[in-house]
C-alpha cells in the first residue's frame, strides 16, 4: 500500500494549502498570498469614478421637495429630542421634556417659538416653526 501523499509531515489539506500559496511564485503570474483579502485592490478607473451613479425614480439622494438641506438637519435635531415626548402636547409641555432630556440650547429655543397649541406629531412642530414640509410626488 504506497499511498503517495505529497510530504510525511503533513495532511493532504495542509499540503494543498501549500500548494495553493506558492502556485503563484511557481508560474510568476500573481501575488502569492493564500488569503484573498490580503490581495491589493484593483486600480479605480477615473471614467467609472466621474460616471454619476444611477437612482431608481424616487431613490435620488438629496433633499425632498418643499424643504431645504438646513430646513432638514433643523427639523431631524427636533425630532431627535422629541421622539419620545407624549403626543398631543403643547409647546410647554415639549419644552419640559426637551429640557428633562437636556437637549441643546437650539432646540429649547426652537420650541419656545412655537404658538400656542397642541401638536400631534413633529411633522405639526416643524410645520408651525415655518420648517418646509415635504412634497411627495404620487
Amino acid at each position: 500500500m504506497n499511498a503517495e501523499r505529497g510530504s510525511a509531515k503533513h495532511g493532504p489539506r495542509v499540503d494543498d494549502e501549500q500548494k495553493h500559496e506558492t502556485q503563484g511564485v511557481i508560474r510568476g503570474s500573481g501575488p502569492t498570498h493564500a488569503e484573498e483579502w490580503a490581495d491589493p485592490e484593483g486600480i479605480v478607473d477615473p471614467d467609472e469614478e466621474a460616471t454619476p451613479k444611477r437612482y431608481p425614480p424616487g431613490h435620488e439622494p438629496g433633499t425632498p421637495e418643499g424643504i431645504t438641506a438646513v430646513e432638514v438637519e433643523r427639523r431631524s435635531a427636533i425630532a431627535k429630542w422629541l421622539s419620545d415626548a407624549h403626543w398631543p402636547s403643547d409647546r410647554d409641555e415639549l419644552m419640559a421634556h426637551a429640557e428633562a432630556k437636556m437637549a441643546p440650547d437650539a432646540i429649547v429655543e426652537s420650541l419656545r417659538d412655537l404658538p400656542d397649541g397642541e401638536f400631534h406629531n413633529v411633522g405639526e412642530v416643524a410645520r408651525a416653526l415655518g420648517l418646509g414640509v415635504e412634497r411627495r410626488r404620487w
